[in-house]
């Protein structure tokens, strides 16, 4: 099932916090886990990001689906903060 953006709206795939850098340290649990996400398909009235992107946006603006074992989030496209 392929989640389908209407407007101006973003589907992106949340992405794990990060455990261990790249040299091997170990990092710890951190209280808030940042809000980074992949864009996998944007609605046909978002004119800033596309497919594969990777936003950071507004911690409590998104709506949370999770489709065959995997966590998506909905949002604004002016709720996206930056591109990284």
């Amino acid at each position: 099932m392929q989640l389908k953006p209407l407007g101006d709206r973003v589907v992106a795939k949340k992405e794990e916090p990060q455990t261990m850098t790249k040299s091997g340290i170990l990092l710890g649990e951190a209280k808030e886990a940042p809000s980074y996400a992949v864009v996998e398909s944007v609605g046909p009235d978002v004119k800033t990001v596309k497919k594969g992107d990777k936003i950071v946006y507004k911690q409590y603006t998104t709506t949370d689906v999770k489709l065959e074992d995997v966590d998506y989030i909905i949002v604004k496209e002016e709720d996206i903060l930056a591109t990284l």
